[in-house]
């Protein structure tokens, strides 16, 4: 029961802390205490030393041994290897789905999109974020491919925050049309270009990337 609970903490302060830097209240760069986040969830500093390292493992922490810890800056080599890899899964994924799209599949598409838009227009950022996944989820689910699919939840995490600046800025609404185009090539059985839309579109992650 001891082993339970302490596992159970330290997915408590998982979550915790990945919640907070993926919404920014944690922002790139932070200096991170464990003893001041212990005290701010109310757990053994324990919990939160595993929660920090399952964290640096995910790329969302770096620590220099004996200097700092740190929220990882936007800028830095894994979030760029990462992007890359999502933009490559997310457009494989949409070559595998589209023979297998079905009516409802385009539908659903559609509705995240018409979200999304309403979304963006509100400024509602996480309703953004939500809605884009949903849009996305479609293709990625109907490809059925566990890789594809264990790949992309590994490391969307480390462009989270990218995609919250993206949609928090007015060149975020490009990404509407964006989805427009994506559902007509399904629609029409194009998976070259229904898989090339969507490479463009994730990456203009990496724009926002060196723009900053």
């Amino acid at each position: 029961m001891q082993y339970i609970s302490r596992a159970l903490y330290r997915d408590q302060a998982l979550t915790a802390i990945r919640e907070a830097i993926l919404g920014g209240d944690l922002a790139p760069g932070t200096p991170i205490k464990d003893v001041e986040l212990a005290e701010r969830l109310g757990l053994s500093r324990t919990p939160v030393r595993e929660a920090l390292a399952r964290l640096t493992d995910e790329g969302l922490v770096e620590t220099k041994p004996h200097s700092y810890t740190r929220v990882t800056p936007l800028d830095t080599t894994a979030v760029r290897d990462a992007q890359v890899v999502i933009q490559s899964m997310h457009a494989l994924a949409a070559r595998l789905a589209v023979p297998a799209l079905t009516a409802a599949d385009l539908d659903g598409m559609r509705a995240a999109n018409a979200a999304f838009a309403q979304a963006l227009a509100t400024g509602d950022v996480p309703a953004a974020l939500a809605a884009d996944d949903d849009f996305h989820a479609v293709a990625v689910r109907r490809s059925g491919n566990f890789a594809v699919i264990a790949t992309i939840e590994r490391y969307t995490p480390l462009v989270r925050r990218l995609e919250r600046l993206r949609f928090a800025a007015p060149t975020g609404r490009h990404s509407v049309a964006m989805h427009d185009e994506i559902t007509t090539a399904c629609a029409a059985r194009d998976a070259d270009l229904a898989s090339r839309l969507v490479e463009r579109n994730w990456a203009t992650l990496l724009e926002l990337l060196e723009e900053n």
